[in-house]
């Protein structure tokens, strides 16, 4: 089976380096979390390194889901990857992508590889509720994200605004 792919990018107007430093911050998954996810993080230990782990779990529906994460694939400045070890996806493999986009600003990109549990059946019957679920995912954490970052450039301490 093929793998499904989610791809969105947002321009942001700040140097590629401050836009990877602010994702590598404690709390920045958190802050990415929307607030209509039940979601919550149980353990981070490592940060977005290669071999740092993220263990979460979310509501869907009256379930708790389960997620561990590993990261790997880290290039300072560029780029990490989280790869799902355990949950609810047959396959989930996020790369988030960083690159100079000219004059002090940048292109974050989010490309995800996925696969459905349950092969086609999964496919049929939660593909286009999945593409619609991660395209409000992402809509909102790009805004976050730029506007935080954005917002935050003349702050001296570098930290985002709540």
């Amino acid at each position: 089976m093929t793998d499904e792919i989610f791809t969105r990018s947002v321009r942001i107007e700040r140097p590629v380096a401050e836009v990877f430093a602010w994702h590598e911050r404690p709390g920045a998954l958190t802050r990415l979390t929307p607030p209509w996810e039940r979601v919550e993080v149980t353990s981070h230990v490592g940060g977005i390194r290669d071999g740092a782990r993220v263990s979460l779990r979310t509501k869907v529906g009256p379930l708790w889901i389960r997620w561990e994460i590993i990261h790997r694939d880290y290039v300072a400045g560029r780029q990490f990857r989280d790869v799902l070890q355990r949950g609810p996806f047959a396959k989930w493999e996020h790369l988030h992508r960083f690159e100079p986009a000219g004059d002090g600003a940048c292109v974050l990109t989010d490309e995800i590889h996925y696969r459905l549990p349950l092969a086609e059946l999964g496919r049929w019957f939660g593909g286009a509720f999945t593409r619609r679920k991660l395209a409000r995912l992402f809509a909102y954490r790009h805004r976050v994200t730029k506007f935080e970052i954005e917002s935050s450039a003349g702050n001296a301490s570098g930290n985002p605004k709540a």
